[in-house]
């Protein structure tokens, strides 16, 4: 009774396409943002927000990015990683070259870079598609980083041919840097997910969304209506490198603090789509949540031996917490194909027909 619609009359258009028109999910939403903003920067230690939450919101970033190009424009990439090492490197070649100039923007900037270099690997999607595609943007993979390897202007020819977050402040508040406290980078973090998430959102509700959704459900058809599929597909490509390149950015800059190419290799790809794929295809919140399942749920089994008392050698730990998680991720495919936002889908449906069997 507490999730159903009655008496909630829409006396607009824009009250009936709002993105949350139910009023209890509009107050879910809200306490989930209290709770993290007001609640988690005071309660989480070290550990929860270096190592479990700050990389928990970035890959859920990067996951939003894959999605818009592989859930609603049904594009295939296996470059994730490459178009996140792009706006690493770029971010590190502005805050470089022109200090003055405010590291947030400069993630944003870097974001634009790498959705020109998606633009240029998207142009073989005209032509190909599935499986020729996939294996398009792999050679993206491994060029991308390549050249990033090879090309010593990427990383101002330092002899260790890494990359490295300068001190950069923020309203008198250091934000990158050995300096600045795991809490701050949090809130960026956290910040950017909110907003590039609710743009995503109205993005595929829009025109620009039903067109991607148009060439992923058939692309012949699409075109016949008026929808051009280059432009289309190229834009997909533009907007997903963006939240890749703005993830990457922040991959190194809010949380590793420093990288090299091996930091962006082809695990990290096969990772982001994991993280699409097990959340669910087309969907905002399953990309959030498929990044919470693979973030945490490893955290989880390293940690599991020692909740029992149970040694165990670290190198057969780690095979073993492979081996539960390669499970768990083919039993959530056989089980629920559509991933957690299906899940969550029926659970709400549920919520709106209890107490009453369906």
């Amino acid at each position: 009774m507490l999730y159903r619609e009655a008496g909630q009359f829409k006396t607009s258009y824009a009250k009936d396409q709002a993105v949350f028109p139910i009023i209890q999910d509009r107050w879910f939403i809200a306490l989930i943002l209290v709770v993290a903003y007001g609640v988690v920067p005071f309660v989480a230690n070290e550990y929860w927000l270096q190592a479990v939450l700050i990389p928990f919101l970035i890959f859920a970033l990067a996951a939003i990015g894959l999605n818009l190009l592989t859930g609603y424009a049904g594009q295939l990439s296996l470059g994730t990683g490459a178009f996140m090492a792009v706006g690493a490197y770029a971010t590190y070649k502005i805050t470089t070259a022109f200090p003055e100039i405010n590291i947030l923007v400069v993630f944003v900037m870097s974001g634009f870079v790498a959705a020109g270099v998606g633009v240029v690997f998207g142009i073989p999607s005209l032509r190909i598609k599935g499986f020729y595609l996939a294996v398009a943007t792999l050679a993206a993979q491994f060029f991308i980083l390549w050249l990033f390897n090879k090309v010593g202007w990427f990383y101002n020819d330092n002899p260790s041919g890494t990359i490295t977050a300068p001190p950069r402040t923020f309203l008198g508040i250091m934000v990158a840097g050995p300096e600045a406290t795991a809490e701050v980078r949090y809130l960026i973090s956290l910040t950017f997910l909110v907003i590039f998430a609710l743009l995503a959102k109205n993005l595929v509700r829009g025109r620009i969304g039903r067109s991607w959704m148009a060439i992923r459900d058939m692309d012949v058809a699409a075109e016949i209506i008026g929808i051009r599929p280059l432009q289309t597909k190229l834009l997909a490509f533009a907007i997903s490198s963006f939240y890749c390149g703005v993830a990457g950015a922040m991959f190194v800059f809010l949380w590793l603090g420093s990288a090299e190419t091996e930091a962006f290799d082809i695990f990290v790809s096969f990772q982001v789509l994991f993280m699409v794929i097990i959340g669910g295809l087309g969907s905002i919140l399953g990309s959030i949540l498929g990044a919470a399942f693979i973030t945490l749920v490893p955290i989880f089994l390293t940690n599991a031996p020692a909740l029992v008392n149970l040694p165990m050698p670290t190198d057969l730990g780690k095979h073993i917490e492979e081996i539960i998680f390669g499970g768990m991720i083919i039993f959530f495919l056989i089980v629920e194909p559509n991933g957690f936002a299906r899940l969550w889908q029926i659970a709400k449906e549920k919520l709106r027909r209890w107490p009453f069997p369906y």
